[in-house]
């Protein structure tokens, strides 16, 4: 049986409520019944893809592409979402997956096809083909190739059968990671309104959250700190806003407690989701703290040897292109290394980027944590360079606005860090940077 209640249950969802704008989009508006239209017109037009293939479908979030990701889940085909902005970095991921067909819609949403031959499939691909719908999911591959992670799509799907209310929410996330899915399915299921951004830079996203009064940004730390650089929710009414949820990366404790400062009447709320588990039920101890409790409906958690363990009812199948990173009682070992107080978890940084300092661990966020602190610096990067007598020592990059020589600005930093941090952990180099720091998925790009 299909995890879903039936393959058209959105389908026949946006039916029941055929005035309400379903997407915001370039200024103009979508309502339920033109989705339901554009549904239809799709249907028509891909009526040569089968059940159970491949499908890549490249782009960005659009009346177009979000018709179709509805096509292709009632076709039970397996879902292969791409970002058409990281289009080089697209065609190793098409071999991967071992796509049938792919599907890319440029900005204008048009769209080109572009046939593979049939190739023998992943085994792990049998789990799902033939049966239900199916989704894979790249990790972000900073550390090699991107993995691919096999989800049963109609498994993800089933907690949004159930509705419940839906604030205006900006969709800022992006169109091939979970985080941007689940936020479209979650509006979309409570038949709410979908706000499409055409760029993420801050000035432009304040403007569309003051224009339509948006009530939740979905976002990332590192785009709230060059929204409060750029000021921009100085030249903005962000009075809409009920609540900021940030994750994706960790939140430095510094840049947290001046969101807090600047939006005292907005919740800030810490989120956690992988791409191989789903986004987890979250709740912050308070405002301004990083101490937060997961799990929810579904979800189980555990700490062993400092790092989080987690089973999820709607945990991906496995890796296409690496090993099973689960344990034999089905827990996924997240690599994140945290620390637990009174049932909350502080999540301390990735375990695969601590620094070994002469046999003394370091953590880059505590020390990028406490550079922060200064008023002056915009950016910190910590990472590790290679050394003769102790392995490994500790290296920062920085951006910051400042007339003081750069001598003078590597003095104020290492005094500061003695103040709170053990000596291994100082950045012996502190070279200063003129470019940000961060991806275009506003995440900092690790060394």
């Amino acid at each position: 049986m299909n995890n879903l209640q039936n393959k058209t249950y959105f389908f026949d969802l946006f039916q029941k409520h055929p005035q309400n704008i379903a997407i915001a989009h370039k200024d103009t508006f979508y309502s339920y019944k033109q989705l339901v239209e554009l549904i239809i017109y799709w249907r028509e037009q891909l009526n040569f893809i089968k059940k159970g293939q491949i499908i890549g479908l490249e782009g960005d979030f659009s009346p177009s592409t979000i018709s179709i990701l509805f096509v292709l889940i009632e076709l039970e085909t397996v879902i292969v979402p791409l970002d058409i902005n990281s289009k080089a970095n697209n065609a190793l991921k098409y071999d991967i997956a071992q796509i049938d067909v792919l599907l890319t819609l440029d900005e204008q949403d048009k769209i080109s096809i572009q046939k593979f031959d049939l190739q023998t499939k992943n085994p792990l691909y049998g789990r799902i083909i033939g049966h239900d719908a199916g989704l894979v999911l790249f990790t972000s591959g900073s550390s090699g190739k991107p993995k691919a992670a096999v989800h049963n799509f109609s498994k993800l799907l089933k907690k949004f059968e159930t509705e419940s209310k839906s604030l205006r929410t900006i969709n800022f996330l992006l169109f091939d990671h979970w985080g941007g899915l689940n936020t479209l399915f979650h509006i979309l299921s409570n038949t709410g309104t979908v706000y499409i951004l055409e760029n993420r830079t801050p000035h432009y996203v304040c403007s569309i959250i003051e224009k339509y009064k948006v009530e939740l940004l979905p976002t990332s730390p590192t785009f709230l700190n060059l929204m409060i650089l750029s000021r921009a929710y100085e030249k903005n009414d962000l009075s809409s806003l009920k609540i900021i949820s940030y994750g994706a990366e960790p939140m430095p404790d510094s840049l947290l407690k001046r969101l807090h400062k600047i939006f005292p009447e907005i919740s800030l709320r810490q989120t956690y989701g992988l791409i191989e588990l789903g986004v987890m039920s979250s709740k912050s101890e308070n405002n301004d703290s990083l101490w937060v409790k997961l799990g929810g409906e579904g979800f189980e958690t555990r700490v062993v040897d400092g790092i989080l363990h987690i089973k999820s009812d709607s945990a991906m199948l496995g890796y296409l292109n690496s090993e099973s990173p689960f344990t034999e009682d089905g827990f996924f070992i997240t690599g994140d290394s945290v620390e637990e107080k009174n049932g909350y978890l502080k999540i301390l940084g990735r375990k695969s980027e601590l620094i070994n300092v002469g046999g003394e661990k370091v953590f880059p966020q505590e020390v990028e944590n406490t550079i922060l602190e200064l008023d002056f610096i915009e950016e910190v990067l910590v990472y590790a360079e290679q050394n003769a007598i102790t392995g490994k020592v500790v290296c920062a990059k920085i951006k910051y606005e400042s007339e003081l020589p750069h001598s003078e600005i590597v003095k104020k930093i290492r005094t500061h860090c003695r103040t709170k941090l053990q000596s291994f952990k100082i950045p012996v180099r502190i070279t200063k940077v003129e470019d940000s720091m961060s991806s275009n998925r506003f995440k900092k790009t690790r060394i």
